[in-house]
């Protein structure tokens, strides 16, 4: 564990500083932090969620499946202060609409920020990443991303 800790924050060291400007921003994100004490991951969607949204949706089960983190998902409406669509961990920005990745996040890049706060992970992968199920998964991703088509 600790050797890939150092992995990955070499790996962030090695990334631009403008690639990864996320680290130097927050925001009031409200439930940022849950009554234990634990930051939050937070995913802001539009009012109704296009495919960025549905992307940070499935990145947050994703996300469920390998690590013991507080979730959350907002609507913008309850929000309207934040961009959406738009990922936090805590107070800190991860990936907004016409910011860091233009709203879009991705497993590892959230995976990322979450080893380098030594956030807990479950104690055996979940469903998501068996076989059977990734390739199901993978093809409802496609799909969302698609339109369907």
């Amino acid at each position: 564990m600790k050797l890939k800790r150092i992995a990955t924050i070499a790996a962030l060291a090695a990334l631009t500083a403008g690639q990864w400007a996320w680290a130097d921003q927050s925001m009031l994100v409200p439930g940022a932090i849950d009554a234990a004490g634990r930051k939050v991951l937070t995913i802001i969607n539009k009012d109704p969620p296009g495919v960025r949204c549905n992307g940070n949706t499935q990145v947050a089960a994703e996300i469920a499946n390998a690590y013991r983190v507080p979730i959350q998902i907002l609507p913008a409406s309850l929000v309207p202060g934040l961009p959406a669509p738009s990922v936090f961990f805590g107070q800190q920005l991860i990936a907004a609409d016409g910011r860091d990745h233009n709203g879009q996040a991705s497993f590892q890049i959230v995976a990322d920020m979450l080893d380098l706060e030594d956030a807990p992970r479950q104690p055996k992968a979940g469903l998501i990443f068996q076989e059977k199920v990734r390739r199901d998964f993978d093809a409802l991703k496609t799909t969302i991303k698609t339109g369907g088509k």
